[in-house]
């Protein structure tokens, strides 16, 4: 049978063309001395990736260190001014109508959402209190008995908003003498589309005697600059959010000339609890996570942001003889 392929590929005896000029194998010396260079520059680049590594998670380490030490406080650089002269002519403006936020308190109480209030028996205590404050989304239906119904204030955070205006028979009804103070980043509180404070307007609307203020931006930077000052640390550069217990207590010792906390653990607690004691982090919560777990991640995380709690509380520490501030369930004394 004819080939129908070229001659040069029919004829049997044709040997395949070589390598073009100037292309002919290396000598097996020459690829060997080549394969060993390739394989001890790769070594080299694997060597010096695992040490940039190395010296990477290090220093995160160490770092994760130098950011907070919730054991004392390392970096105050001053005593703040009083909070008590702080000027209150443009920090909490009215979200609804043109009141404005009741100034003074004789004897206040701060009830935590700590668990630690959950068989106290606290309530008829609390509720004899001239001003009760509470914070965030923490009930009182099912739990009186431990920590009382009355609120006069409850302080609420942008990110606890919606869950507070969607049980409006828990938070507003229930208590319709209850002052809403609302804080929150100026950009998450007065954006443009989907403005925090157009959706609490907005509820006003269906609640006439609902009292809200928010926290001004001048007055948000006057809690980042105190942060500042009794702890050393930027708050935007060292990765920390500011807690609602923070701005809780700041304003209560505002408007309060005493104020009792109750529930809220000293800043040692989480170092010298049993560590087979579980306790939930929110007394209304029983499956929630675990309080000093919650306390040490957030204090010594660097990825992301996050409160500073236990440092938080160090700051506290040294604001309870200033400002007149006591602790039980527990003590810290």
């Amino acid at each position: 049978m004819a080939c129908s392929r070229p001659p040069s590929q029919c004829d049997p005896t044709t040997l395949p063309p070589g390598p073009p000029a100037g292309r002919w194998p290396l000598p097996f010396s020459r690829r060997r001395r080549e394969m060993s260079s390739n394989k001890e520059q790769r070594s080299a680049v694997f060597v010096i990736l695992f040490a940039l590594i190395t010296i990477l998670i290090l220093y995160s380490s160490n770092s994760a260190n130098e950011v907070f030490h919730y054991g004392s406080l390392r970096g105050r650089t001053r005593r703040p001014v009083n909070l008590k002269k702080w000027s209150f002519s443009s920090a909490y403006f009215p979200i609804l109508g043109n009141k404005t936020l009741p100034s003074r308190c004789n004897q206040c109480v701060i009830i935590t959402s700590s668990s630690h209030l959950l068989g106290t028996k606290l309530g008829p205590e609390i509720e004899r209190a001239e001003c009760t404050i509470r914070m965030n989304d923490a009930p009182t239906s099912g739990y009186s008995a431990d920590v009382g119904n009355k609120t006069t204030f409850r302080v609420v955070a942008h990110s606890s908003v919606f869950r507070v205006l969607r049980k409006p028979q828990e938070f507003v009804n229930r208590t319709p003498e209850t002052v809403f103070i609302f804080w929150g980043p100026p950009n998450k509180m007065q954006k443009p589309q989907g403005s925090l404070l157009r959706v609490i307007q907005r509820a006003g609307l269906m609640f006439p005697n609902m009292e809200a203020y928010a926290v001004s931006p001048a007055r948000m930077q006057q809690f980042d600059d105190l942060f500042r000052g009794e702890t050393g640390k930027d708050r935007e550069k060292s990765h920390s959010w500011l807690s609602t217990g923070w701005f809780t207590m700041v304003i209560a010792v505002e408007l309060c000339d005493h104020v009792h906390v109750y529930g809220m653990v000293p800043p040692d607690y989480c170092s010298q609890r049993p560590r087979l004691q579980r306790m939930p982090y929110h007394y209304y919560e029983p499956k929630g996570p675990d309080e000093c777990v919650t306390y040490i991640q957030n204090e010594h995380s660097r990825k992301g942001n996050h409160h500073r709690f236990i440092t938080e509380k160090r700051v506290f520490s040294s604001w309870a003889q200033l400002y007149g501030i006591t602790f039980s369930h527990p003590s810290w004394t």
